[in-house]
């Protein structure tokens, strides 16, 4: 028995080296690398066949091998003369060059370079190469002298010729096109959605062209004819049908450019015109409804998912965070330090949480509440506790709380809160869990509505694993084309692991390497270009006649607002800026007044700021920040002074740290224990996320290059832009000198939508620079203009 059991156990290890071998990441790079090469060597075999193949054709692969005096043409020597006979003549024809195709997609993903979605790619290149044989055999069957079998190889020339035999080359011709719209169909997404539009749109110009002979005849009522002559003719004792839209502007202008996959509703009425105000209507109203699927902005990513929860530790506690025996010393502590100053209770209880646990007295009547305030440091000595924190009272309980930091506290892992039922069915808009409260429950709120955090906190004690919390409540929430990041680190290494998201969540200005923003230029860049953004989506907001960013895009998505006419979906941007101190000390009210401005406006456009300090000092953290922050996080302190220069009150200093923290959201204060993840952990989910297909490179804020109104006097009209004329005429049009108007209208970037607003200003079609004021333009109407252009142009 043992002897078996020994064998058994080898017979297992060899099993495992085996597997443990073609892991190896050194085994996968040598295939992929010998898989690539193959591959090139399998393409030049087969683009040397088109030259070489009736010379080549003449020898057999047996006598190429047992007599060395043949030479064969091809250039990749006798393998390549017979590999390429083999699939473009006996096989596939031309459709065989998906086989070096999939081979160098499969060598890439050996070396971990994903270009595709793999899987996918492969099935539609393997089904397309087979039914493109099928088709060049059928269109190209008298061919059959091109490359031996013909274009389509011998697969598509046999292939053919059956199905004529079987059902003729008619049925062979319908089955063909049936199997292609097929193929399209169930390989391309989306395709679906352009026919059915394809109709749709064909369905509704046929409709609004007829609609008046198409609509249904009511008893007493005739449709009115169109005659050869063009001209209406009355039907006696009827009046003719009035058609009306539900737009000024006409039919045409409801609807989007045949471009775009997006549509909108659109709806056509009838009315009878009545002979007088007191007789019914003839016919009800018809009405002819265009309808389409809403706009589904995470089609732009299709086959994203979201990271699991596996990706996440667990760090589950072995035994209860307090015992039956501590609740019972420290409740007899509390009530014997009272006695001891002839303070009576008449009850307490204790709630445990993970880190902390409140006691709650209800002191007996006639004692002042100051008298057991003032007891914090007694009560702490008796205990023999640190952070010791007295709330006098707790609101809406009519009780005094003491909270006792737990002998051996519990470590709250993000996976308990990322899993928990109250985090994963919250519909906020931007949901974020920081932790579990003392009553240990799980606490997640909505960062639209706080709707800027500041956070500060002594070194070491929780604020980039607070950070951590809240983007990685977000990765585990939203689609990437519904969020992006702006993650600017000072430091320049406690954000950098997320950069191997960059193509699906980060945002950064254009021509940046980078997108974790670390030099102090930049970051005062993207701070400016933030403001150009906001200014952009409130001119969006401005045009669409919403008020924030929830309503737009429930426009946008319902198909309501047109992309033609500039409008786009707007997803959430975040900034998280991990050590604020630096900026303010390097670049002061340069980082201050954009940022500033942001927390004021950018609410209801959808960007929301995320700061954190370990410096809450009243130099850094002025009262402008103060005030336009209203939601704080205050991590452990070390002194009465910085708590209060957080949250207006103490209490922060009185804190245990490692992730002990009290958030305070107006006038509620909350004590919480943060949720912890660990740099591994991180690190999964980012791995995981950047290895799906992304975008192809990180969201692109606005340009910024500073002040353009300033230079307006060195501007040469002899070098003016290709569309100098065409801006001007929308300038004029719409009587507004905006830089932003120019750039969403002719989609360019914000240097040159700049460079044209100071030639129109040398021009002397709009006014000076005037801050964050739209030039005034100086020329009323068009033909004026059209007189200044032509001046110009000569």
């Amino acid at each position: 028995m043992a002897s078996a059991k020994e064998k058994k156990v080898n017979t297992r290890k060899k099993k495992n080296r085996i597997i443990s071998f073609f892991k190896d990441e050194r085994f996968r790079l040598s295939l992929g690398g010998f898989i690539l090469i193959f591959a090139l060597f399998l393409t030049l075999a087969f683009v040397s066949y088109f030259f070489t193949w009736k010379n080549d054709q003449s020898f057999e692969w047996e006598k190429i091998i047992s007599n060395s005096d043949i030479r064969v043409e091809n250039w990749a020597g006798k393998t390549g003369a017979w590999l390429s006979s083999l699939f473009l003549n006996k096989w596939f024809g031309i459709a065989s060059f998906s086989v070096p195709f999939l081979l160098i997609l499969t060598g890439f993903k050996l070396i971990r370079v994903r270009l595709l979605n793999y899987g996918r790619i492969f099935r539609i290149t393997v089904t397309g190469a087979i039914l493109l044989s099928l088709c060049l055999g059928y269109l190209f069957s008298d061919a059959g002298g091109f490359l031996g079998s013909g274009p389509g190889g011998a697969h598509g020339y046999f292939m053919a010729e059956w199905l004529n035999a079987f059902i003729g080359k008619t049925g062979t011709a319908f089955l063909v096109i049936m199997l292609i719209f097929s193929f399209v169909l169930f390989s391309f997404k989306g395709s679906l959605s352009a026919i059915r539009n394809l109709i749709s749109r064909l369905r509704f110009k046929k409709t609004e062209t007829g609609i008046v002979e198409n609509a249904d005849k009511d008893p007493g009522s005739v449709m009115e004819e169109e005659h050869e002559s063009g001209e209406d003719e009355k039907i006696p004792g009827e009046e003719p049908f009035e058609i009306e839209s539900e737009n000024e502007t006409g039919l045409q202008d409801n609807l989007y450019d045949e471009g775009s996959k997006d549509h909108q509703q659109v709806s056509v009425k009838l009315h009878v015109k009545e002979k007088n105000p007191d007789e019914k209507s003839l016919s009800d109203d018809i009405i002819n409804a265009h309808q389409v699927e809403d706009y589904d902005p995470t089609l732009d990513l299709p086959s994203y998912r979201f990271p699991p929860i596996s990706l996440l530790e667990p760090y589950k506690s072995s035994e209860s965070p307090v015992s039956k025996e501590e609740l019972i010393n420290n409740k007899n502590r509390i009530v014997e330090t009272l006695a001891n100053y002839k303070i009576q209770i008449d009850k307490i209880t204790a709630t445990i949480g993970p880190t902390v646990t409140l006691y709650e007295i209800v002191p007996a009547p006639g004692i002042r509440i100051s008298k057991i305030k003032n007891l914090e440091d007694d009560i702490a000595l008796s205990l023999s506790a640190l952070g010791i924190r007295i709330i006098a009272p707790i609101p809406g309980r009519g009780t005094i709380g003491i909270e006792v930091p737990n002998q051996n506290p519990e470590i709250v892992s993000m996976r308990s809160v990322i899993s928990s039922v109250k985090f994963q069915e919250a519909k906020y808009e931007l949901p974020i869990v920081l932790g579990k409260t003392i009553s240990n429950e799980t606490y997640a709120v909505d960062l639209t509505r706080m709707p800027h955090l500041l956070i500060a906190g002594a070194t070491g004690q929780g604020k980039s694993v607070g950070l951590n919390a809240i983007l990685t409540s977000l990765l585990y929430k939203k689609h990437p084309a519904q969020l992006k990041f702006v993650l600017i680190d000072p430091k320049k290494v406690e954000l950098t692991v997320y950069s191997k998201i960059e193509c699906h969540y980060l945002a950064k200005l254009p021509d940046t390497e980078e997108a974790i923003i670390t030099d102090t230029q930049k970051v005062i860049h993207t701070l400016q270009s933030l403001t150009i953004e906001m200014d952009e989506r409130y001119d969006l907001l401005k045009e669409a006649h919403v008020r924030n960013i929830k309503e737009y895009n429930a426009k946008f998505i319902g198909r309501r607002l047109n992309p033609v006419k500039g409008h786009r979906y707007l997803p959430y941007i975040v900034v998280i800026i991990d050590e604020f101190a630096d900026l303010i000390m390097t670049a002061g009210r340069e980082i201050e007044t954009p940022l500033a401005r942001l927390a004021q406006l950018a609410r209801a456009i959808g960007i929301h700021l995320v700061i954190a300090t370990q410096r809450p000092t009243t130099n850094i953290i002025t009262g402008v920040i103060k005030a336009n922050f209203p939601s704080r996080i205050a991590f452990r302190v070390t002194s009465m002074m910085d708590s209060r220069t957080i949250l207006d009150t103490p209490g922060a200093n009185q804190l245990i740290g490692r992730g002990d923290m009290l958030i305070t959201a107006g006038s509620e204060m909350i004590r919480l224990q943060c949720a912890f993840i660990d740099t591994d952990e991180i690190d999964r989910i980012t791995e995981f996320i950047g290895s799906q297909k992304g975008y192809t490179t990180a969201h692109q804020l606005p340009e910024y290059v500073g002040d353009t109104g300033t230079e307006s006097a060195e501007v040469d009209l002899r070098k003016r832009d290709d569309i100098f004329d065409e801006a001007a005429r929308l300038v004029v049009q719409h009587q507004q000198g905006s830089t932003s108007l120019i750039q969403r209208k002719f989609s360019i970037g914000y240097n040159r939508a700049g460079r044209l607003i100071d030639q129109l200003e040398a021009a002397g079609i709009v006014g000076p620079f005037e801050g964050s004021k739209a030039r005034q333009v100086l020329i009323n109407d068009e033909y004026s203009l059209e007189q200044l252009l032509k001046e110009m142009n000569n």
